[in-house]
């Protein structure tokens, strides 16, 4: 929202606002029990994918509605996408990484609705998700191939004396993972919401003559709606190449 500021005629807006995190019930502090703006969004977003996964689709129709075919057009797309990056071996991790790309998918649309809440905007929701696939992927890696995993980080193709400075930088970049896979998603989705936000307030200062922060308002809520989609798709492919380093780790 935009205020008149103290002692002059400007207006102080809070673009950071719309990201606290409150409890639903009552102003106390908020505890790892305490239900929050971001426990409801989340639950929204999982009732949402559930409600197209599974309602939309339980029919099975051989001429599809609108519900299936959106359901059957996510399942494909994102099929292809695994065996593609991670070949047919990666299709046992199929609905893993479908439910990965459904909830950020869901999340990230549902934060463009009004009065709603970006949950994928805060690096705690953003942190977990990339932890669980950096675990995962290095267990699948030491589980399947052993020590032989550590050939990740050994560059046989580089001349000798450069391999060990090679192996250093790979292990580096691998523990980077999750930091650049969170941080990645996270705050492009907090950016665009408080681009979003400031334009709102100078049209709320501005009033009848809003005519270019509304405008402003159109084209990048417009780009919010790619972006959001396009970081869905970016966090899942991300998954898909480490599940495809854990898959065949020799270089």
């Amino acid at each position: 929202m935009a205020e008149p500021a103290e002692g002059g005629s400007g207006f102080n807006i809070h673009p950071m606002d719309q990201f606290v995190v409150k409890p639903l019930f009552g102003d106390g502090p908020v505890a790892w029990y305490t239900l929050t703006n971001v426990t409801l969004w989340m639950a929204i977003t999982v009732a949402a994918v559930a409600l197209l996964l599974v309602y939309a689709a339980r029919g099975r129709a051989l001429v599809p509605t609108r519900g299936q075919s959106m359901a059957e057009l996510t399942y494909g797309f994102t099929r292809k996408m695994v065996e593609d990056v991670a070949g047919k071996e990666g299709l046992k991790y199929f609905p893993y990484i479908l439910t990965l790309f459904m909830f950020i998918l869901f999340a990230n649309l549902l934060a463009l609705l009004p009065m709603s809440f970006s949950t994928t905007s805060h690096i705690a929701v953003t942190a977990v998700l990339a932890l669980a696939v950096f675990f995962t992927v290095t267990a699948i890696g030491f589980i399947k191939h052993g020590t032989h995993f550590l050939g990740l980080f050994w560059v046989s193709s580089a001349p000798l004396p450069l391999r060990p400075v090679l192996a250093v930088i790979e292990v580096i970049s691998y523990f980077v993972r999750p930091v650049s896979h969170s941080i990645r998603l996270a705050g492009n989705l907090m950016a665009g919401h408080a681009v979003l936000k400031v334009f709102a307030g100078f049209a709320g200062a501005l009033g009848v003559g809003a005519v270019l922060p509304v405008a402003a308002i159109a084209a990048i809520y417009g780009l919010e709606l790619l972006v959001a989609c396009i970081q869905a798709y970016v966090f899942t492919i991300l998954t898909c190449v480490y599940l495809n380093d854990a898959l065949h780790p020799s270089h």
